[in-house]
This record gives structure tokens, sequence and C-alpha cells, in this order.
């Protein structure tokens, strides 16, 4: 079962003055910076209240954030949903006929276990499933 939105990812090509921008924006530093190599990204976490932003820069001009950025520029990347169960959730949702982008969960940032449901199958959007370790 998906209990909330846990965040939501923002691509952005400067991860420095992106940073800056929502600081103003939320009033509230960023509380977490990491880098993800399996994803070649880095990642800046901002809270305001009970919600969160997770800016991504590319690290690598193959990186799925480049691709998403060459093609449709800066801006929402993904949506993430907070879940109890990622391997119950990841298999309801296949018997729904949703297609996952990863067969097991895999480690993301943040201490989260994750798995990504293919735009195609959200309606344009891409759903990311977080566990906490």
């Amino acid at each position: 079962m998906m209990n909330k939105i846990e965040h939501i990812g923002i691509a952005v090509s400067g991860i420095e003055k992106a940073t800056s921008v929502y600081e103003a924006l939320l009033n509230t530093k960023a509380y977490k910076t990491e880098s993800v190599e399996s994803e070649h990204v880095n990642t800046v976490f901002l809270q305001s209240g009970p919600n969160k932003i997770e800016l991504l820069e590319a690290t690598s001009a193959d990186s799925a954030i480049a691709k998403f950025i060459d093609k449709r520029g800066e801006g929402i990347h993904h949506i993430a949903f907070d879940v109890d169960d990622i391997e119950a959730e990841m298999a309801r949702l296949k018997a729904e006929g949703f297609i996952l982008l990863n067969d097991k969960p895999k480690p993301g940032a943040d201490n989260k276990l994750v798995c990504f449901v293919h735009p195609k199958s959200a309606n344009g959007v891409l759903i990311e499933l977080c566990q906490s370790i």
C-alpha cells in the first residue's frame, strides 16, 4: 500500500544554483546532499513541513537525468511514494499490469530501497516507490 507522497524529484542542470533557489523559496536549508553512483546523479534534499523535494543533477551525459533534461528541460522528474513493503507493492503493481523499470528493489538516495514505475503505464508520470531501510 502506498502511504503518502515521499518526495517530488526535480531534475536540474546545476545543483548548487538550484539549491539556492529552493532554499530561498522554501525558506529552509538543504538537510542532505548525496551522490547515487548507480544512477549517475547528485542529489540534494530539502524539507518544508511534511513535504520533501529532491533535486537531481546528472553526473554523466548518459544518465537518465541528463537524457530527461536534454529532452524536456529542467523540471519535475518523478513523484515518489512511501511504501511499507516495496516487494509486495511491486508484485501488486505488476499484477495490475503496470510496467516496472526494476525487477527488484535497489538502493536509492536518503536511505531508501527504490523501484520505478514506467511513465507509459502511469499516464506519463515516472513513479518511484520508496521503502525506508
